[in-house]
């Protein structure tokens, strides 16, 4: 992006659809902010109980693992919704108009395509570890402590079908600017230039005031 993104809002049912999403992403994002700030903890704890009692946390590697993916995973959608996920942004800055919504449309669709099959296969991921049958509801577990690893494979596809709705958002968002000719469409990242953001932000502490 040129500076920023912005997402415009209006009365129609895709920009409800939007809002409607918006706070399970945010739910979402905050989720991975609590699994880093926890690991912070285990790590002072670690290191100070090796260093004054001699015997590290037991299980330090196992509780990292099972928090990755909720690390590394929970807040895509979020990040995809403002548009500051990982972009070509040489590219995109230099397209306008129709040009642009039809590279956009593109790309989401691309990325749509490649979500269904990653959130199928973590299902089925998810589903080979799953056994109610078994102590914990668990096939497997980890090395250390014993940890039953299915709610950390259960995050995943959770995660990917959160993404696929914003994707589906923004298929028709891009989808609808494409074929109307639209300037501002809603519910889609629109690239904004540094004047435009800090006019953007200015405007923010006017109304804090």
């Amino acid at each position: 992006m040129a500076g920023s993104a912005a997402v415009l809002e209006d009365s129609s049912l895709l920009s409800k659809l939007d809002r409607m999403l918006l706070p399970l992403e945010r739910f979402c994002a905050l989720l991975s902010g609590l699994a880093i700030f926890s690991l912070m903890f285990l790590a002072a704890y670690s290191v100070t109980t090796r260093k004054f009692l001699g015997t590290p946390m037991m299980g330090y590697v196992d509780y990292i693992e099972a928090a990755m993916p909720i690390i590394a995973i929970m807040g895509v959608s979020y990040v995809q919704r403002d548009g500051t996920h990982i972009r070509m942004d040489m590219l995109v800055g230099a397209l306008k108009g129709r040009t642009l919504w039809l590279f956009e449309l593109i790309s989401v669709v691309m990325i749509l395509v490649l979500m269904f099959a990653l959130t199928y296969g973590a299902w089925e991921h998810f589903s080979r570890s799953f056994d109610c049958a078994r102590p914990l509801c668990s096939r497997d577990s980890s090395i250390d402590v014993g940890i039953p690893i299915w709610p950390s494979k259960l995050v995943v596809p959770i995660a990917f079908a959160v993404l696929v709705l914003r994707l589906l958002l923004q298929v028709w968002g891009y989808g609808r600017a494409l074929v109307l000719g639209l300037e501002s469409p809603v519910a889609v990242p629109l690239n904004l230039t540094v004047e435009e953001q800090a006019m953007i932000e200015a405007h923010a502490l006017e109304g804090a005031d």
